[in-house]
């Protein structure tokens, strides 16, 4: 007989763990970790720059607040679900062994009624105050990350971050729709500059943590090809990063020169991030800076999207651009007359 919630592990082999939560502040805290809070807090912040960029930066603080506590709350779902299903790994890797549920805190049926609760909470919130499509793609976020990543890929492809990764890109898409009840070509481009982000972010940790990887057989990419083969592949993840982050300013022209200027700086300090990591692809701490540097990049980038898009910087942007066309005007007529 096998358990509906993880093929993997037969009903019989279920541990009876005894119950470790001593009071209710432990009870919360356990079901605080299930949801990976620190993920959350990224994710939210992606989901806020979409929202900013598509109201111009004039966000209804309500519309505002129920989109992230129901972003929060999708993303508590689907990370929980993520436990729930590796809890037979986790127990083995030595950065997840005190999970809440492999150490016995919080049980798997327990954890699967958590993760119910919260999806379903975040859905009716989203309808309600919303609209039904930011609620829909909160839920395909769920349902890409749990059943595309954690069930399919994880455990069967060095892929498995390069595809799944598209789960994390969603909550701009959520922000945006949230606003506008559409999605327009900024919104995907906003998915495609997370989507790109997310292998670089995930590979320099899966290289601190190869071992543990190695340990319980999920295929990332240090594992089966090796550091120096996945630094040159994070490095040409940040080259197509950059020109990506741009799109937004030139030719869709939602944000101005100050997100250009940040984005440009970003990016290229990213790159040599990447760069000392191809040069030391062996290096533990190498590995660890480029992993902190990446979520900085990404919180940074995010701000500078909701800075550059209020209305104080329109006019500046406006400014900057029609100045910069006026000197583009002007080469273009010097070169026609040098012809």
């Amino acid at each position: 007989m096998m358990n509906l919630t993880n093929p993997l592990i037969p009903v019989t082999a279920e541990p009876k763990t005894p119950r470790l939560n001593e009071t209710w502040t432990d009870v919360v805290r356990s079901y605080y970790q299930l949801t990976k809070p620190r993920i959350i807090l990224l994710l939210l912040i992606t989901t806020a720059g979409g929202m900013w960029i598509a109201a111009e930066g004039q966000v209804d603080p309500l519309l505002a607040f129920v989109t992230l506590f129901s972003g929060a709350c999708a993303s508590g779902a689907a990370n929980t679900m993520n436990c729930l299903y590796d809890r037979d790994i986790d127990a083995i890797m030595v950065r997840t062994s005190k999970r809440p549920i492999p150490s016995g805190r919080v049980s798997p049926r327990d954890a699967l009624i958590f993760a119910t609760t919260l999806a379903s909470l975040s859905f009716g919130l989203l309808c309600y105050f919303a609209n039904l499509l930011s609620a829909l793609l909160a839920m395909s976020g769920i349902v890409f990350y749990v059943l595309v990543y954690t069930h399919w890929l994880k455990r069967h492809s060095t892929q498995n971050i390069v595809i799944g990764g598209a789960a994390g890109a969603i909550p701009p898409l959520v922000g945006w729709a949230a606003v506008t009840g559409s999605l327009s070509l900024p919104a995907w481009m906003l998915f495609i500059i997370l989507f790109l982000w997310t292998p670089p972010h995930f590979w320099a940790l899966a290289i601190m943590i190869r071992d543990d990887y190695e340990k319980v057989k999920v295929p990332m990419l240090p594992v089966i090809c090796g550091n120096k083969l996945t630094s040159q592949e994070i490095l040409y993840y940040t080259l197509v990063l950059i020109p990506a982050t741009l799109v937004l300013v030139y030719p869709l022209g939602v944000m101005g020169a100050l997100y250009g200027t940040i984005a440009l700086i970003l990016g290229l300090l990213f790159v040599k991030k990447s760069w000392d990591l191809i040069k030391q692809p062996e290096d533990y701490q190498t590995a660890r800076s480029l992993f902190k540097y990446s979520i900085v990049y990404m919180m940074l980038l995010c701000g500078a999207m909701m800075v550059d898009s209020l209305p104080v910087f329109n006019a500046i942007n406006a400014q900057i651009a029609g100045q910069i066309a006026s000197w583009m005007t002007i080469a273009m007529a010097a070169v026609s007359s040098i012809g």
